[in-house]
């Protein structure tokens, strides 16, 4: 959770998210051995944690880290973003 990261995987993950100032949301899957199973057997991904934008999984730390270097994700979240901004 955000607060308080578990790994360093999920605190990279909660960095990168607030660096763009984006709201999301979270699960401690950690808490609850059948959820974080049931969450990557839903995405088909071994990691935790995982980030899914509008619904569609997009990776693990590891994507989000390498599509934050190449700019991707700031174009991935952008209008997410502008929305969230316009709604507050």
């Amino acid at each position: 959770v955000p607060e308080a990261p578990n790994c360093g995987f999920s605190d990279l993950a909660c960095k990168v998210l607030h660096a763009y100032g984006v709201e999301f949301g979270s699960r401690n899957v950690l808490a609850d051995p059948a959820i974080r199973e049931g969450v990557k057997k839903f995405s088909n991904w071994p990691t935790i944690p995982q980030l899914y934008v509008e619904g569609e999984f997009i990776g693990g730390a590891d994507i989000m880290r390498s599509m934050h270097e190449t700019g991707d994700l700031e174009k991935l979240l952008e209008p997410i973003r502008t929305a969230q901004a316009k709604g507050k």
